[in-house]
């Protein structure tokens, strides 16, 4: 051992050396740091608790197996009471000990030599299983002796639950009995335990314990016998009535007992057996492994919103296995939300706090997960689909005036490129006297665009007053329209100072995009246009930059505006949740809000959607609503992007063709690449 741990030491100090190498140019090698994910940025702000989890991955293997369940279920079904059992315990000291067991009992044990042969056979073949038996047994009985005595049951009947389920609570049964009390469908549902695609209370140790003892003290109330009573929990209470009248009247189990159903007949005597080796399981030599985690160790936490048993496991730092374990009603491993119903979910106590602690952040993780899923198309899109028949398919040409900020580096001739106009137009429109592009100037760009609509069959068109209308014509008529829109355009107003001054900022742990806006009172979208960003993730110690102008751009006349919709928030509301209703994302959210995370109060107003209304001036003096339009004539290759993942931008539109328009016989291409898009 000693020369194994000088040999890891000696391993680690030349790795150390290794690290800390230099380059032939002075360099030093610098080690690249993992990406940061937002589920690390969420963790990083968690408040940490630091005890020790007390379940181990054996621990939780036992508790879930079912080896012992069809073991003890295949020896109730072909016990035979009859054969008699070699074993070195005396047949005087076995009646003695069951004369004890029956003075402090409600059931009435008596010596038979049936029972004696099952007990003898389970102390020579299955003393491991009662080992193992009697350390989940340290979890589960503590359940069943509350439930059971709330009922005024008596206590002994926890050990039926051993021969029932071996106390495995997802045991199923041949016939779909389920649980650790073994219930069917129908009978759970009698005694209100619910089921349903998420959930099955069958398998809830609480719920199934109560609703087993509920059964019993009904039962009870029409036998007066427990050892009835546990024949009828077995084959039905209608057998057990069927068996006193084939007797002639007798009511004792042992009398009855070869009128009962083979499977009813052996059940008795094995919870007999049950019985007495757990109170004498130290005179037989049975040692019971200890249980790594009790009841008493763990809690309950009520869930708010939907929670899958992976989210839970990426957050608290707990095993699946071990959330399966303690929560075994869920099927789907899904802690489901429902607006009537609330369900709960059990962690051990260390994890009780973490989670509590959290619990904003936690929900906050579950809705962005929840943003990353496809979704549907909406309701207005399948209401518009479904009245086809009322309209009709159309395209029309429209003008249409953007604004380009002129950034360093930037040129007319790629401007002009950019929106496939031509060098003279832009200088016209912006009343330019050289071919020098203006740091800093908003510079007007007049575009005619192809956009589809849908118009109403057979309709004549209304006049409208006071409002806007989209300007139909066609090609020949759009492009005079934009000579005239050209000419007529008066110069913008109060133009941006000629420079802009850069700013660096290095991105700390837990930082992010919009707080980082927030902070230089920018948007996100700039941030990721000025550094080349395709994504919100960001690594620790990144060096970006940040334009802040000197003086903003004055508005023209008809840049585009936006109409805004506010939202108040109520009691029991959290930002996912209304992400959700408004059919936006979180990331809008916290974008159009300013918000640096998914802290919301009661009370608080927030922008839950914006609407962009662009006008221009048309023909006739009216001013008609221009259709926002993208145009798809042209790309200009980003750093970063690929042929497949620019043909994702274009639906319909392949690499192959990509490649066919432009010529491009491999996947090399090189950002500034001016990519042809015919599509």
């Amino acid at each position: 051992m000693k020369i194994r741990q000088t040999a890891l030491t000696i391993a680690s100090f030349f790795a150390l050396q290794l690290s800390a190498q230099q380059l032939p140019g002075g360099g030093q090698i610098v080690k690249n740091e993992p990406k940061l994910t937002y589920l690390d940025s969420i963790k990083a702000t968690f408040v940490k608790d630091h005890m020790a989890a007390c379940v181990d991955s054996l621990w939780l293997q036992e508790l879930t197996s079912l080896d012992l369940y069809d073991n003890l279920t295949e020896d109730i079904k072909t016990i035979n009471l009859d054969q008699k059992v070699e074993y070195e315990l005396s047949t005087a000291l076995f009646k003695e000990r069951l004369k004890k067991l029956d003075e402090k009992s409600p059931f009435n044990i008596e010596y038979n030599p049936g029972l004696e042969n099952i007990v003898k056979a389970w102390l020579k073949n299955r003393k491991n299983s009662f080992e193992r038996l009697m350390a989940i047994s340290e979890y589960y009985f503590p359940m069943f002796e509350e439930a059971l005595a709330r009922q005024n049951v008596p206590l002994e009947i926890k050990y039926l639950a051993v021969v029932e389920s071996a106390l495995n609570p997802k045991a199923v049964s041949r016939v779909g009995a389920t649980g650790l009390w073994q219930f069917m469908y129908q009978t759970g549902k009698q005694y209100n335990l619910h089921i349903d695609s998420y959930v099955d209370e069958r398998s809830d140790p609480l719920k199934a314990s109560d609703a087993a003892a509920q059964y019993m003290a009904n039962m009870y109330k029409i036998f007066g016998d427990w050892d009835l009573v546990l024949a009828s929990y077995n084959s039905g209470p209608g057998n057990v009535a069927k068996a006193i009248r084939r007797s002639g009247g007798q009511q004792n189990y042992w009398n009855i007992r070869k009128y009962l159903p083979n499977e009813t007949a052996g059940y008795v005597p094995a919870f007999l057996a049950t019985m007495y080796i757990y109170e004498y399981h130290k005179e037989h030599g049975i040692v019971p492994e200890r249980a790594l985690v009790k009841h008493f160790a763990t809690d309950t936490v009520m869930v708010k919103r939907q929670l899958s048993f992976k989210q839970l496991s990426d957050l608290l730092d707990i095993p699946v296995a071990q959330l399966k374990m303690l929560n075994p009603s869920f099927n789907k491993n899904v802690v489901p939300y429902y607006f009537d119903k609330t369900h709960f979910l059990r962690l051990p106590q260390d994890k009780i706090a973490l989670f509590t602690s959290n619990e904003d952040k936690i929900y906050a993780y579950a809705a962005y997960e929840e943003t990353l899923r496809e979704k549907p198309y909406s309701q207005l899109a399948s209401a518009r689909r479904s009245n086809d028949s009322l309209y009709e398919d159309s395209t029309r040409v429209v003008s249409r005036t953007k604004y380009h900020k002129v950034r360093r580096g930037d040129n007319l001739s790629e401007i002009a490129a950019r929106y496939d106009v031509s060098i003279a137009q832009i200088k016209k429109w912006n009343r330019l006297k050289n071919n020098k592009a203006p740091l800093g100037k908003s510079l007007k760009i007049v575009t005619t665009e192809t956009i589809a609509y849908r118009a109403k069959k057979k309709e004549p068109k209304q006049p409208v007053e006071d409002k806007t209308t989209a300007v139909a014509v066609d090609l020949k008529a759009a492009k005079e329209a934009t000579k005239k829109l050209a000419n007529s355009t008066p110069e913008a107003k109060n133009d941006v100072a000629e420079s802009s001054t850069p700013e660096y900022y290095v991105v700390e742990a837990g930082d992010n995009l919009y707080g980082i806006a927030r902070k230089f009172n920018v948007s996100v979208k700039d941030i990721k246009g000025w550094n080349n960003f395709d994504d919100d993730d960001l690594l620790a110690g990144t060096r970006i930059k940040i334009l802040k102008d000197d003086q903003e751009p004055a508005v023209a006349d008809n840049e585009p505006t936006y109409k805004t919709v506010e939202y108040t928030i109520k009691k029991g509301d959290f930002l996912g949740l209304v992400a959700k209703k408004n059919h936006v994302t979180l990331e809008q959210l916290r974008e159009w809000n300013n918000l640096e995370d998914n802290n919301v109060v009661i009370g608080q107003k927030i922008i839950v959607n914006k609407i962009e209304v662009t006008e221009a001036v048309a023909s006739k003096g009216k001013n008609d609503k221009v259709s926002k339009g993208k145009n798809n004539n042209h790309y200009y290759v980003q750093k970063g992007d690929s042929l497949f993942s620019i043909a994702k931008k274009y639906p319909g539109i392949t690499v192959s063709d990509i490649k066919r328009w432009n010529g491009i016989k491999n996947e090399n291409i090189k950002p500034g690449m001016k990519l042809k898009i015919n599509g």
